[in-house]
């Protein structure tokens, strides 16, 4: 398991049970039809324990482009890596969302609704208006990182080796479960929470080549890009002017 290959296994993992949880939840007839918000913020935040789990080890479990510049930012991580991390959770993300698409084949073929399709690969807003959605983001992305960094442990400065695997996967995987279930719950209900590029771009794309019907909302795509590396860079800048 090359860091590499664990930030894709890692990230794949995360898609599957993260958008595989909205799959259950709104397309029709499955078993959990409209089981509810409730159910999505806890099965994403139990998709992040999986991926967080097995890619910890080998990668220190990123899993996600902004937690990676984020880290990268403060210090903590060379920026030699971080292309290499990028790419490796874009290609996971996308193998994940095809995954969620073969795993439910059955039911996006009966689902006439193409947002709620659209909504088991990424995400949207409750009220469109740019620049309240890409604060959503910002202000749910800075809470992710910043509170990473006060999990991680405290004999870590920002003046620590560039090259060690610092991330997610260095706090155990429990505590960021239970900090992204807050998230979802508290900060997910105006955009659906991405706080992560791989988890909405490369889902995307893959709804852009599968064959499911419908827009893949472009036009909206690049707030929960932007919206995540903006929180995350303020969340390090922030961390190491009061540390």
């Amino acid at each position: 398991m090359t860091p590499f290959t664990a930030e894709l296994v890692g990230t794949m993992l995360l898609i599957l049970l993260g958008n595989g949880v909205v799959a259950n939840v709104v397309l029709k007839g499955t078993k959990g039809n409209s089981s509810g918000w409730i159910v999505i913020t806890t099965a994403w935040a139990l998709a992040v324990f999986v991926g967080v789990t097995v890619a910890g080890p080998a990668s220190g479990a990123h899993l996600n482009p902004a937690v990676t510049i984020g880290l990268a930012v403060a210090g903590k991580f060379s920026w030699d890596l971080v292309p290499t991390y990028i790419a490796a959770q874009m290609l996971g993300g996308m193998l994940g969302a095809f995954l969620v698409w073969l795993f439910n084949k059955d039911h996006f073929a009966i689902t006439e609704d193409e947002g709620a399709k659209l909504a088991c690969f990424s995400t949207g807003p409750a009220i469109r208006n740019t620049l309240s959605n890409l604060i959503s983001e910002i202000i749910g992305t800075f809470v992710l990182v910043f509170v990473i960094f006060h999990f991680s442990d405290p004999s870590i400065s920002l003046n620590a080796d560039p090259t060690a695997k610092v991330g997610l996967g260095s706090v155990g995987a429990l505590p960021v479960t239970l900090l992204v279930w807050a998230i979802g719950l508290s900060l997910g209900g105006t955009t659906g929470y991405a706080i992560n590029p791989a988890r909405d771009l490369a889902p995307r794309i893959m709804h852009a080549l599968l064959p499911v019907k419908g827009s893949s909302d472009w036009g909206y795509a690049w707030i929960p890009v932007a919206g995540p590396i903006l929180g995350a860079i303020i969340a390090a800048v922030l961390f190491g002017i009061i540390h």
